[in-house]
C-alpha cells in the first residue's frame, strides 16, 4: 500500500476552512514577468491617456513641448511593453487555463486580445499623428513632417488617436470593473491570478 503525502494528510484532518485557504494560497497565478508587464501596461495606459488629455493646459513654448515629447516617449515606452509582452506571452510566460468556461470565458479572451490589438493600434495612430505634425522633442529633434501642409490629415489623425485612447481606457476600464466583481461579488480568485 503506497503512503499518502505529508502534504494530502495533514489537509484531510482539518476542516473545510483551513483547505479552502490552502488553495487560495495556492491558486494558480501568472509568472512575475506576465505581472509586471500587465501593471506596467496598466499604469502607463492611465498616464498617457491623462497627459493627452492635460497637453493644450500647459503655456506654449517649452512647457507644452516638454510635455508633449513626455507623451510621446511614454507612449513608445507603451509599444515596447506591448510588444515585450505579447512575445513573452507567446513563449515563456505561463499559460492558465480559462477561469470561466463558457460565454464568461470567451468574453475575457476576447476583451484581453481586443485590448492588445487597441492598444496597438492607438500607438501606431501617436506615431503618425507626430509624424503628420511634424513635433519637437523636447526641443532637441524635430520629427520631419509626413506630408507637409496637410492639415485634413493631421486632425483626422489626431482625432483617430484621441478617439483610440478613450475606447482604450473605457474597455481597460470595464476589465478592471469585471475584475473586481470577481473578487468582491463572486468571491473567485481571478484577481488574485494577476496580483503581485
Amino acid at each position: 500500500m503506497q503512503a499518502e503525502s505529508p502534504k494530502k494528510v495533514e489537509l484531510a484532518g482539518v476542516g473545510a476552512g483551513f483547505g479552502e485557504l490552502a488553495a487560495a494560497q495556492h491558486a494558480p497565478r501568472y509568472d512575475g514577468v506576465s505581472i509586471l508587464l500587465h501593471w506596467l501596461t496598466a499604469g502607463l495606459v492611465v498616464i498617457l491617456w491623462t497627459l493627452g488629455q492635460t497637453i493644450d493646459f500647459f503655456p506654449k513654448g517649452a512647457p507644452k513641448i516638454d510635455a508633449r515629447s513626455v507623451h510621446m516617449v511614454l507612449g513608445a515606452t507603451l509599444g515596447l511593453v506591448l510588444l515585450v509582452r505579447v512575445l513573452w506571452r507567446a513563449s515563456a510566460g505561463r499559460k492558465l487555463p480559462l477561469a470561466n468556461q463558457g460565454w464568461l470565458g470567451v468574453t475575457a479572451k476576447v476583451v484581453h486580445y481586443g485590448l492588445y490589438v487597441l492598444v496597438a493600434l492607438t500607438v501606431v495612430l501617436g506615431i503618425f499623428n507626430a509624424w503628420q505634425r511634424g513635433d519637437v522633442l523636447f526641443n532637441l529633434y524635430k520629427i520631419p513632417q509626413l506630408i507637409p501642409g496637410d492639415r485634413l490629415l493631421k486632425r483626422t489623425l489626431g482625432e483617430l488617436h484621441g478617439d483610440c485612447a478613450d475606447v482604450v481606457l473605457i474597455v481597460a476600464g470595464l476589465h478592471a470593473a469585471a475584475a473586481l466583481a470577481h473578487h468582491y461579488l463572486l468571491r473567485d480568485r481571478v484577481l488574485r491570478r494577476m496580483l503581485p
